[in-house]
């Protein structure tokens, strides 16, 4: 019979400020040995800094880390190291240019200057042969799929006697088909008793597949948990968002439009920043009043191809088609064609960060009246009026219109900019990750803006890492595979397994 070896990890009375902001308020959690938990909350709500505290990387200025019921200091990852502690990140941590066996070795504090291989690699294969799950030790980590780098950074930790592990939203960069072996994998050993595990998540569905409790915490503090299973998703969400008023899903209409705009992606060729062609012979077509999702795991031309449709990135072959006219994608063709967007980052893509919210809703209309006479003077007032309606009808949180737009939270700079792309007369609308990180009302009011969109007859293509957004509202679903289509179904019905096989690219 296996010996138990995974630990407990409790929390007691943990607090962290910094400055005036508190953090974290007074939170103690439990994790028993050999569990599965699930920490949950808003973006803000404090887990990362409770980790950050476990780990070591912050010093909590009140609380007590117990581990096995023993009081703990943890000074430093080093620390949490040597207790058993360890955690996966949400950007892989791995050497691209060294192999898994390397990759292994050389995060050992005890590895030699001259290193055996041979007998390294046989001490490697021993160890493999002890877990429930294997990558190839003689590939290199940038030839690896990236199932195969989040087995190794998993690997990495067990390796080094890691017994508590720590997972922050591990499977975000992973297809569904590999997030359930992996998740399954490590229930499977947190039940034998070799593990314990705390996932930090938003994926009610990986919860409650394979969590057996769960913690929420919201604005710093403990709000609730309890089992996985005893408590409805709806009642975890409630715990979240506490009360946050969630706009209702829009409906989605099954009127046929007719007449409306058609955009046509044909051929399309781009290249990423070290020219190699990251959209290799990208074809697609959405009709109005429909949303065509593109899927994909991260790092499949999804970001040059939005890039290209929006002028940052040059079109090196092919052709955007609307209304069969051939499109540029300047901002005199955004205007002609009535063409939106919501790019990724759009603090960082789709605004200036240091002018106010006024003057970044006024970027596609400056230069027309009101606000412009004959073309060449702002006039302000009408802006700001502008800028106002805006905010109250888009629901903008900003203290004024004169605001830097940099000082507004994700979701209020993501709602600022569609108040000022929506705000018009829309035949196409292209939007990438549009909710992500956002908090559950800003993700809930974004979404129904998107099919409203939809509704009225726009042509929407919705570019998304986040599947289950994707298979919320699309129409239709194309997943994004080596800069191409690999695979196009109908939205209704669509299997979730036989998409995440060609996100996989099999």
């Amino acid at each position: 019979m296996t010996a138990v070896r995974a630990p407990s990890l409790e929390t007691v009375g943990m607090s962290k400020s910094f400055g005036a902001l508190k953090a974290l308020q007074n939170v103690s959690i439990q994790v028993p040995a050999g569990s599965f938990h699930a920490l949950l909350g808003e973006n803000g709500a404090g887990k990362s800094t409770l980790v950050k505290c476990i780990m070591g990387f912050y010093k909590p200025d009140r609380g007590q880390l117990l581990i096995d019921g023993t009081e703990t200091t943890v000074r430093n990852p080093r620390d949490a190291q040597a207790l058993g502690v360890g955690m996966v990140y949400q950007h892989f941590t791995l050497v691209p240019a060294l192999t898994a066996a390397e990759n292994l070795v050389v995060s050992r504090a005890d590895a030699p200057g001259v290193i055996d291989w041979r007998k390294e690699r046989r001490a490697l294969e021993a160890f493999l042969d002890t877990m429930p799950f294997r990558v190839p030790l003689k590939k290199p980590v940038s030839a690896m799929a990236a199932g195969e780098k989040q087995k190794l950074e998993i690997l990495k930790l067990l390796y080094l006697n890691q017994r508590f592990l720590i997972l922050d939203e591990p499977t975000s960069v992973l297809t569904p088909g590999e997030a359930d072996e992996i998740l399954g994998l490590l229930r499977g050993m947190a039940h034998r008793g070799e593990i314990t595990v705390a996932m930090i998540s938003h994926k009610f569905r990986e919860v409650e597949a394979f969590c057996d409790d769960f913690t929420v915490l919201r604005r710093g503090a403990r709000v609730g948990g309890g089992k996985v299973g005893a408590v409805s998703t709806r009642d975890m969400a409630a715990m979240m968002i506490g009360d946050a008023v969630v706009r209702p899903s829009a409906s989605r209409s099954t009127t046929q439009r007719n007449g409306g705009a058609t955009l046509e992606i044909a051929g399309l060729f781009a290249e990423n920043d070290e020219g190699r062609d990251a959209v290799n012979g990208f074809n697609i077509r959405v009709r109005p009043g429909e949303i065509v999702g593109i899927a994909g795991v991260s790092g499949n031309g999804q970001s040059e191809l939005v890039e290209a449709l929006s002028g940052q990135r040059p079109i090196k072959l092919g052709q955007v088609l609307i209304r069969d006219v051939n499109f540029e994608p300047t901002r005199d063709h955004y205007d002609r064609f009535k063409v939106f967007g919501l790019p990724e980052e759009p603090l960082k893509n789709a605004s200036v960060p240091t002018m106010s919210v006024a003057e970044n809703m006024a970027f596609r209309r400056f230069d027309k009246a009101p606000m412009s006479r004959l073309g060449l003077w702002l006039s302000r007032e009408p802006m700001r009026a502008t800028a106002r309606d805006l905010i109250s009808r888009y629901n903008v949180k900003t203290p004024s219109t004169e605001t830097q737009i940099r000082d507004l939270s994700g979701g209020n700079v993501q709602r600022a900019v569609l108040a000022r792309e929506l705000s018009g007369d829309v035949d196409v609308l292209i939007v990438a990750n549009p909710c992500f990180g956002l908090d559950f009302a800003s993700v809930a009011d974004i979404r129904a803006q998107i099919m409203e969109q939809r509704n009225r007859g726009a042509a929407v293509l919705l570019v998304s890492e986040d599947l289950d957004e994707v298979l919320e509202l699309s129409d239709r679903i194309a997943v994004m595979s080596g800069g191409k289509v690999a695979y196009l179904t109908e939205g209704a019905g669509a299997d979730r397994t036989t998409i995440g096989r060609y996100m996989a690219g099999h």
